[in-house]
């Protein structure tokens, strides 16, 4: 049996077969829905430069917050 023709990793079912049984499910997923498939994947998996950016900023801006422990919060609090 042969590699799955697209995901190349998983081996095909069958001799005659060209997919693995997860990527025949996305094969039949992409036949009924068409359209709205790739609309998805493009919506939901891939971002554009400026989603990265704000991605980029949003996990810097949690790091920053993670540095502070609520001991050193309560220590800051009662010093002011």
């Amino acid at each position: 049996m042969g590699y799955c023709y697209l995901c190349e990793k998983e081996c095909t079912e069958t001799y005659f077969s060209y997919f693995c049984s997860k990527c025949r499910r996305i094969k039949h997923l992409i036949n009924l829905y068409e359209e709205d498939v790739y609309n998805t994947l493009e919506c939901v998996l891939v971002r554009d430069k400026k989603q990265q950016q704000h991605k980029i900023k949003t996990m810097d801006v949690k790091s920053v917050e993670k540095v502070k422990t609520r001991s050193q919060t309560k220590i800051i609090d009662e010093v002011d």
